[in-house]
């Protein structure tokens, strides 16, 4: 199954706030869930899965990896820990979260050690988070571009990664885009507030599209049902050439997120 373009994210969302969360989405029609290990709070989206109404045939679960997890027999058992906290039988994909140079676990290593989590059922897709051109294509050395279902980055219209993105387009890696609407910072972008009132949609509908227009996958979080069922709007919007070279034109490589000894040397 393809990574779907539209899921709900759940980074800072914990207790009762993300059961919450989920369970909106879920109602409102959202299929995808986004989480990882270190934002501990898979046993509580778990409340929620078992709380919803659904096949779980119909849902797409995914999780990143920690990175204390790298080495092989580690992984593989954070991996079945996820599942346990999830209530789930399996995942939909699992994700390196860092690619952390200053790791001891090699790339090869971890990757592998991925690749065998999905050989034993655990996961049915494996990819990457934060990975650059460099690492993209160690790791299709390692494991062929076919079997990386994404690469999740931070991708705005502040920050668009285009050398890194056409590099994986080239490969056939499906873009992930998380902090799309940039910690809600292009909500107040005169140009896209100018644009989504043009057009008699929201800020945030506007970004999604954008995105989506692109190509890429978009796991926006939300703690309120009618933002939650706003942005899911953002799949019926056809935007032109125009309005998308205008949203395109506000690139200032504004990277939010770098944290030290996790991050990689970045792309310029």
């Amino acid at each position: 199954m393809a990574v779907p373009s539209f899921g709900v994210g759940t980074f800072r969302l914990t207790g009762d706030v993300v059961i919450e969360s989920v369970s909106n989405a879920i109602e409102l029609g959202y299929r995808a869930i986004d989480t990882a290990q270190i934002y501990q709070n898979e046993s509580d989206i778990g409340k929620a899965l078992k709380r919803a109404d659904i096949n779980r045939s119909d849902l797409y679960i995914t999780t990143k990896v920690w990175v204390d997890n790298y080495e092989r027999d580690k992984l593989i058992q954070s991996v079945k820990e996820s599942i346990t906290k999830l209530g789930v039988e399996y995942l939909d994909l699992v994700l390196i979260h860092w690619p952390a140079p200053t790791s001891n676990v090699a790339i090869e290593e971890y990757l592998l050690a991925l690749a065998e989590a999905k050989r034993l059922g655990l996961t049915k897709e494996i990819g990457v988070s934060n990975f650059t051109i460099e690492l993209i294509d160690k790791a299709v050395d390692i494991l062929g571009a076919e079997n990386i279902a994404t690469n999740q980055i931070e991708l705005s219209p502040y920050l668009q990664n285009n050398k890194l993105v056409d590099h994986m387009k080239t490969l056939g890696i499906k873009v992930t885009s998380y902090m799309t609407l940039a910690y809600g910072s292009v909500l107040n972008d005169s140009t896209i507030n100018d644009l989504a009132s043009e057009l008699q949609i929201t800020p945030a509908q506007l970004t999604l599209a954008w995105a989506l227009h692109k190509g890429y996958a978009v796991i926006p979080s939300s703690t309120k049902r009618e933002n939650l069922a706003s942005n899911l709007q953002a799949l019926k919007i056809v935007l032109d050439e125009k309005t998308v070279q205008l949203i395109d034109n506000l690139e200032r490589d504004g990277r939010l997120v770098n944290p030290e000894g996790l991050a990689p040397e970045w792309d310029i």
